[in-house]
């Protein structure tokens, strides 16, 4: 430890400039996870997120919510397959919103029969719509006129709709979205075409039966009906397209990320260990053991590495409270424990490398003045 110290004393630039140079790696790793986390979230959270264990599809919707049709027939397969227990009906649309500081979002809508199938799952303020023009909103939207009590305004048709409610990531496709009840949403259809006489529903919301389990019910409805496609809300919003690729996109820039610290740490220390071979030479030939020399570079690999992280996690603190333009960012603890888990391991092992080279000086070259080598 001593000889460590005193040499990262001796040379404070040069691992000065490695310490940044993971610091700022960390923190692009973390503000990348961030952002992938806050995206997809954006996108399918309030699937995820909502009350109904299980959502059932037409195969023709692909998918997507808004996609997918639900005729009554459909609806009947629905509701007569055994074991299921409550049935409700979701449907979603996107509409041009606007707040009372007259600005205009697209806005998803989303209306549902019951709270238990379809609204979000908890509040982290306010309450559930009780009357007509009523919704919960997303608290990411909150501070851009869909916070509790403000009115917004469905365009063309005016129809009005207060925000009596908050949860917390139920945004879908990355922009406002509002919870309603059926009436409110079949009402903000109608305010927007007028000629529009009945609404069916996008998917269903379906309990399982006491005894029973989602993955159960989802069995069970997908065997009534090949026009049919039944998920558990979880693979619902997994398998939502575009979600697989983003997920992809981000692990291959990871994984990128994971190597290149090991990648820079263990070069570090290899030109480093060969700078200094004179010096290593010396301290064998009067005794110093191998192990003390390789616990003295491991114990410099583990303080660099610590202290870049501790460097990136300052940087990524401030910035993960951001929003990034519709995305909302958090910290991400799990992701901070994992990742300084995974770079000291592989720091450290990429230093093991250079300690090689420690262990294969000969003390007999420093009585020969290197002649040998």
């Amino acid at each position: 430890m001593f000889l460590a110290l005193k040499e990262m004393a001796r040379a404070k630039v040069r691992f000065g400039l490695l310490i940044a140079a993971i610091g700022m790696l960390v923190f692009l790793i973390l503000f990348q996870q961030s952002l992938q986390n806050g995206l997809l979230t954006s996108f399918v959270g309030a699937i995820r997120n909502q009350s109904a264990p299980v959502l059932v599809y037409s195969v023709d919707g692909q998918r997507v919510i808004q996609g997918s049709i639900i005729t009554p027939d459909l609806e009947q397969v629905v509701r007569s397959t055994d074991g299921i227990g409550d049935v409700g009906r979701i449907n979603q649309g996107t509409f041009t919103v606007a707040t009372a500081a007259a600005e205009r979002f697209d806005t998803t809508l989303l209306g549902y029969d019951d709270p238990d199938l379809g609204a979000p799952a908890e509040l982290i303020d306010g309450e559930y719509p009780d009357a007509p023009g009523e919704a919960v909103g997303s608290d990411a939207d909150a501070d851009q006129g869909f916070g509790i009590g403000d009115t917004v305004s469905i365009e063309p048709g005016g129809y009005e709709v207060t925000i009596v409610g908050l949860a917390r990531d139920v945004q879908l496709n990355a922009g406002p979205t509002l919870f309603v009840r059926s009436d409110d949403y079949v009402a903000a259809v109608q305010s927007v075409n007028p000629d529009a006489t009945s609404v069916l529903p996008n998917v269903m919301a379906v309990s399982p039966a006491d005894g029973l389990s989602a993955a159960d019910v989802v069995e069970r409805i997908n065997a009534q009906s090949q026009d049919l496609d039944a998920l558990t809300k979880d693979a619902a919003a997994d398998e939502t397209p575009g979600v697989s690729q983003i997920q992809q996109s981000f692990t291959i820039i990871f994984l990128l990320y994971g190597l290149v610290i090991p990648c820079v740490t263990g070069l570090f220390f290899l030109i480093v260990t060969f700078q200094k071979s004179d010096a290593l030479t010396l301290l064998r030939a009067i005794g110093a053991p191998a192990g003390k020399l390789v616990r003295s570079l491991l114990f410099q690999a583990v303080l660099i590495i610590g202290a870049g992280y501790l460097l990136g996690l300052a940087l990524y603190t401030p910035v993960s409270q951001q929003r990034l333009g519709g995305i909302p960012l958090r910290f991400e603890t799990n992701a901070v424990i994992f990742w300084a888990v995974v770079l000291l391991v592989l720091g450290t092992a990429s230093a093991l490398f250079s300690a090689r080279r420690v262990l294969a000086i000969d003390p007999i070259e420093a009585t020969t003045g290197g002649a040998n080598r």
